[in-house]
């Protein structure tokens, strides 16, 4: 199965099997809307519920994960969300929350095109797996820098030639 980021070709409708129920996190973070997900980062009925559910779970994990010591910092300053920290505001919303969401989704979205693309090893499925394959590295680059924002801390690309 190909999973991309890219709006679907056939344009699968989005399946209804319990992907209204959020996925609850923490009391410190903000809850997970499947369904937002899936319209942010262009997933379309092709991703399942359950492997979409699966994958954000761990995201959430994952990105909590490497937060977990801010966030104790931040609980003993006296906050009770991340939304209740000070921050900068963009169309209502706190940028931090913003932020841990991005985190989140471009988590999720590496390990879906990671785990479910194509089994194909010939000609263009070869070259479609490579292009997941970069999507995948680009998605967690993305979480990384989001991740790094949140903390505050720089952020640098080293390459080796």
């Amino acid at each position: 199965m190909i999973v991309s980021t890219n709006a679907s070709t056939t344009s699968a409708p989005a399946p209804d099997d319990g992907e209204s129920q959020v996925i609850e996190t923490p009391r410190f973070w903000p809850d997970v809307e499947p369904g937002h997900f899936r319209a942010a980062m262009r997933y379309d009925g092709t991703v399942t519920t359950a492997r979409l559910r699966h994958a954000l779970i761990e995201a959430i994990a994952a990105v909590n994960g490497e937060l977990s010591g801010w966030r104790m910092v931040k609980i003993a300053g006296g906050a009770l969300a991340l939304a209740d920290l000070d921050a900068e505001q963009i169309d209502g919303e706190s940028v931090l929350v913003q932020r841990w969401r991005r985190a989140v989704y471009t988590t999720a979205a590496a390990d879906l095109a990671e785990r479910y693309r194509s089994f194909d090893t010939a000609g263009a499925g070869r070259q479609r797996a490579e292009d997941l394959d970069d999507t995948a590295d680009q998605l967690r680059a993305d979480a990384r820098a989001a991740i790094r924002a949140i903390l505050g801390v720089g952020r640098c690309t080293v390459e080796l030639i």
